[in-house]
């Protein structure tokens, strides 16, 4: 059995309301040219040639944040999540659980949010974006979040966010080539990570879980960076010696990379085996879950998954190891059954 812990999909009835509020009409015209992503039946079909083949749903994005306002977007939210646990309770072997979406610019309502989804609907974890409408995600207001996910003992899945209106320089107004996706994204979940490392999550919330997407983005790649280099943080800074910040880390017995090492991740890096082998290298198999990122690939859906498998089979391994990357970390970071 392969268990996919990061597919992405759109509940029928979410989809149509989204098309109606969501601002930027026109990721809708590249989303209808994906059939798995909003019909079911065009799903269940691709995933039969992946024989015991299993997918965890979380939405697509854009963030609910992002689609409108805070009094719609908890109306948004509750839609997609009864969406999802309707798909699961219906197709419970094909969909065993679904992750949470919130209406994350209205912080009362995703509190809620995540009690209803969670006790009621049995959702196993919830996603969030590596900025909350450009909101850093250190900032206090979404620390009870953070808080309630530990309690809960459940992960958090971090997807990152960025679109064409932040730009690579100063000097323009956008950024050009889609720079802002191929390399904007992998950097952002990366600035996140950095956010929430330095901001101490990690010390006050010792059993927090959180899977980063795309096997942790560039840290694992720039280890030798996020390690000496941040081995003296506070030396390059004008304004701050970040003195506090590194007696806490010191206390701990801990370097600011250890707390890189905390995360989780997934295997969604479309089949690019050297990166599969570096972030394994970095986390360790016991932190990785596999996961393809269906349905965004040119074939619209089949090819990561198919990719990913075909890389995690070429890497020699114990299989005890490959058990626990395809199934078992996922089964115990969810809670399942």
């Amino acid at each position: 059995m392969k268990l996919d812990c990061y597919t992405h999909i759109f509940p029928l009835e979410f989809f149509k309301r989204m098309e109606e509020v969501v601002p930027d009409k026109r990721p809708i015209k590249r989303w209808l040219n994906i059939p798995v992503l909003y019909d079911v039946d065009a799903r269940l079909r691709m995933m039969e040639q992946f024989g015991e083949y299993q997918q965890i749903l979380t939405l697509s994005a854009p963030p609910i944040e992002y689609m409108a306002g805070p009094d719609v977007t908890p109306g948004l939210a509750r839609l997609a999540n009864d969406g999802m646990a309707a798909l699961c309770k219906k197709y419970p072997d094909r969909f065993p659980a679904f992750i949470a979406s919130l209406p994350l610019n209205n912080m009362p309502e995703a509190l809620k949010e995540i009690d209803r989804s969670i006790k009621e609907l049995d959702a196993r974890g919830i996603q969030i974006f590596s900025n909350i409408n450009g909101k850093p995600l250190d900032a206090p207001e979404f620390y009870p979040m953070f808080e309630k996910m530990a309690q809960y003992d459940l992960p958090i899945w971090l997807h990152p966010t960025r679109g064409q209106t932040f730009p690579d320089y100063k000097t323009e107004q956008k950024s050009f080539y889609e720079i802002w996706f191929v390399f904007g994204w992998p950097y952002e979940t990366s600035a996140a990570m950095a956010r929430i490392v330095f901001s101490g999550i990690f010390d006050k919330l010792p059993n927090i879980k959180i899977i980063t997407h795309h096997l942790g983005a560039m840290a694992p790649y720039f280890e030798g960076r996020v390690g000496t280099s941040w081995d003296q943080i506070g030396t390059r800074d004008a304004d701050d010696t970040f003195e506090e910040m590194r007696e806490r880390m010191r206390s701990k017995g801990r370097r600011p990379i250890d707390y890189f090492k905390m995360f989780y991740a997934d295997t969604a890096v479309f089949g690019a085996r050297a990166a599969t082998v570096c972030g394994l290298d970095f986390f360790g198999t016991d932190r990785v879950v596999f996961a393809s990122d269906c349905p965004f690939d040119p074939e619209g859906g089949p090819m990561y998954i198919r990719e990913t498998i075909k890389v995690l089979d070429s890497i020699k391994m114990a299989k005890s190891k490959k058990d626990a990357l395809y199934l078992k970390n996922t089964k115990k970071l969810l809670k399942l059954k």
